[in-house]
């Protein structure tokens, strides 16, 4: 069962990644047997209407398109008529069950793991045809919604609607999924999705950043970590026909101090796993309430075992452990238990723990990062 799991349509892991991801797309019929979704449509609405809601709002009237950002309010949500579509990112951040639902993808690093998106709409509702720059999974929830694809080359968009969508969309294949069905589509595939009635889908993104943004970031992180000695300096400086041309003698001079500028693939490491598990500007991450003195919350820990917060992220490299932006270096003992919590999301009471790790897990207690086991979830 594990090495041929539901979820890929009696497709080992490894078929699957050598002839589907990230190459063509692939119809699983019910993937997730007797899957009806994780919340009423109603509970959707009122997380879109949440203060720190990732939540956007599409509406669609005579062929054209009106686009609204959350959160929005709920008496203006229950006035909606029409053709509509609401879409709440992060779910996975407040529901546990759709951490839950996540771990059923780990076959994918969590290094590419976006979120869980879920969207809602009345018959006729949808955003139109458009393509992503990453990988998703579409799961259907409740209702049933028709799915239109394309692998068409053509990626001209309709210009000035508030939406990225495909002017010339050509479909190739569609198909209804109904409730645990789930439809698999690599980066840049065009899809359309329809609802056949009230229906539910759920997203799950693996994101795949652009070199460019990767590249920056990377110069950023660099900033703060290098060290070039010395300053500009020019005892036998000559006079110059023209005194606004950049002479010859600065620009060797700088470009030798430049190029003592340096990095390797621990660097690269440490800023994958420092860039990659950073929160988005939105996140934020509340302090216990009255946290446990430090020897009681060891004495929790060998009673109940931790959890990582649903909003954490948590990545691992060589011998040092990121968690939401930060890294830390580790002994060899530590780092296997960290990256079980990593790879896991929790740790059970039985886990064997250094007196390193009993430390750094104090730090991300206080810090709100995880939380004893049988706490309740924020």
């Amino acid at each position: 069962m594990k090495n041929k799991p539901a979820l890929l349509g009696g497709l080992t892991i490894k078929e699957f990644l050598c002839d589907y991801w990230q190459k063509k797309p692939l119809l699983i019929r019910q993937a997730v047997p007797g899957f009806k979704g994780l919340l009423t449509p109603q509970q959707l609405i009122e997380l879109s209407c949440m203060e720190d809601a990732q939540a956007r709002l599409v509406k669609q009237s005579r062929g054209g398109w009106q686009l609204a950002h959350g959160p929005f309010d709920p008496d203006e949500m229950a006035k909606l008529r029409g053709k509509w579509t609401v879409l709440v990112q992060g779910v996975n951040h407040v529901l546990p069950e759709a951490a839950e639902l996540l771990k059923r993808f780990d076959f994918i690093p969590h290094a590419r793991l976006d979120d869980l998106m879920v969207s809602y709409a009345p018959k006729g509702g949808g955003v139109g045809p458009h393509f992503d720059a990453y990988d998703v999974f579409l799961l259907q929830g409740v209702g049933h919604r028709r799915w239109q694809i394309s692998t068409q080359d053509d990626r001209s968009l309709i210009p000035d609607a508030p939406l990225r969508i495909l002017q010339n969309f050509h479909v190739e294949q569609e198909w209804i999924l109904e409730a645990g069905d789930m439809l698999y589509l690599p980066p840049h595939c065009g899809h359309n999705g329809i609802a056949e009635d009230d229906c539910m889908t759920y997203s799950i993104g693996f994101r795949t950043p652009a070199y460019q943004e990767l590249g920056e970031q990377f110069l950023v992180y660099l900033q703060d970590r290098i060290c070039i000695d010395g300053v500009y300096a020019d005892p036998d400086l000559k006079t110059q026909t023209h005194p606004s041309e950049i002479g010859s003698d600065m620009l060797h001079q700088v470009g030798r101090a430049i190029r003592q500028v340096r990095w390797d693939d621990e660097d690269v490491a440490n800023f994958l796993g420092s860039y990659l598990s950073e929160p988005k500007p939105h996140i934020y991450f509340d302090a216990p309430a009255k946290p446990l003195p430090r020897a009681r919350f060891e004495q929790a820990l060998q009673t109940r075992g931790i959890a990582l917060d649903l909003k954490t992220q948590m990545l691992c490299r060589g011998s040092t452990v990121f968690i939401n932006g930060d890294s830390y270096p580790v002994g060899k003992g530590s780092y296997r238990a960290l990256r079980e919590l990593a790879d896991k999301r929790q740790l059970s009471a039985a886990a064997k723990l250094t007196h390193e790790a009993v430390e750094l897990l104090y730090e991300f207690y206080l810090d709100g990062y995880i939380e004893l086991a049988s706490s309740k979830r924020r």
